[in-house]
């Protein structure tokens, strides 16, 4: 059994040969991200004006078993690509590590989740998940329509996370960046358990009384943030990583999430906050109550929100 994942998930002939190319993978020219992201940004600016002009804000418009159908999907598509990207990362690094010798850049596995060799190319098993995982980012943005839909809420950052998080996938495959495959792990791991939670809840099943989404990416932040000290270190040390020039623009793009994530983070505990401050002051019986159903309710709106 395990050796038939492991063929198919890292030795299949189609993993193995895979090769980033502009002719022969969907998606990847430089118009068509361009084409996609400007598509995504006036779609959902059209119909978030749509219907702000046509409905009441209260007003929801039910979508059925859909998002949890996306949520499923999404969950089961990361989890795969974790898996797959897991083994096929253990099977380069017992083909290469020849290489290393010769290069003398990196020594060790963990130094090769960090930094790819100089002169590495876009090509064989960790690229061909990574092309998956870049393709798998088409399917995030459906959860923007689904959100203005029930909830008529856009935020700047949701639609400037999602556009840049499609666009560093892109530049990973783009300039062979070094980090993405630990940088995929660490997200595909996430994105399975926040979508699982959410098919979870969407279901009916009951949710956390914490804002569950909010802090698991929190600790994504923070493993990304460490993880970028590595690479610098091992850039400087041992003599160079590859694609780093796509790496500090990534790196920019990321220091601004982080800012706007922060700033949201923030303002959620200031809400939040005060949600308590006026429950202290309600009367006892009543404050019981209203105490509970904001508890509840302030859990699933942050998870809402940060979407």
């Amino acid at each position: 059994m395990m050796q038939s994942l492991k063929y198919w998930l890292a030795e299949h002939p189609s993993i193995v040969n895979f090769r980033w190319s502009h002719t022969q993978s969907f998606g990847s020219t430089w118009s068509f991200l361009f084409a996609a992201i400007a598509v995504y940004i006036v779609a959902v600016i059209t119909l978030h004006s749509f219907l702000s002009l046509i409905l009441s804000k209260s007003r929801r418009i039910p979508l059925g078993p859909l998002p949890a159908i996306h949520s499923l999907c999404v969950s089961l598509i990361s989890a795969v690509i974790f898996v797959g990207i897991l083994y096929s990362a253990a099977a380069e690094i017992r083909d290469t590590r020849w290489f290393w010798r010769r290069t003398k850049t990196i020594s060790t596995p963990f130094q090769w989740f960090l930094c790819f060799p100089l002169g590495t190319r876009p090509s064989g098993r960790v690229f061909f998940w990574s092309y998956l995982f870049y393709l798998s980012r088409f399917l995030h943005l459906f959860r923007t329509f689904f959100t203005i839909l029930r909830h008529r809420k856009l935020t700047f950052f949701h639609l400037f996370n999602q556009s840049i998080l499609l666009w560093m996938s892109f530049l990973w495959l783009e300039f062979s960046q070094s980090f993405q495959v630990l940088a995929i792990l660490l997200a595909t791991l996430l994105y399975s358990v926040v979508y699982g939670y959410r098919f979870w809840t969407a279901i009916g099943l009951p949710s956390a009384c914490f804002p569950f989404v909010v802090n698991c990416q929190v600790v994504l932040l923070a493993c990304n943030l460490i993880s970028h000290f590595g690479v610098i270190f091992l850039h400087f040390l041992k003599g160079g990583c590859n694609g780093m020039g796509a790496w500090g623009f990534n790196s920019v793009l990321n220091g601004v999430i982080l800012i706007l994530f922060l700033n949201f983070y923030v303002k959620m505990h200031l809400r939040k906050k005060n949600v308590e401050d006026i429950d202290g002051n309600s009367n006892s019986s009543s404050s019981s109550s209203s105490s509970s159903s904001s508890s509840a309710h302030g859990c699933s709106r942050s998870d809402i929100k940060f979407e």
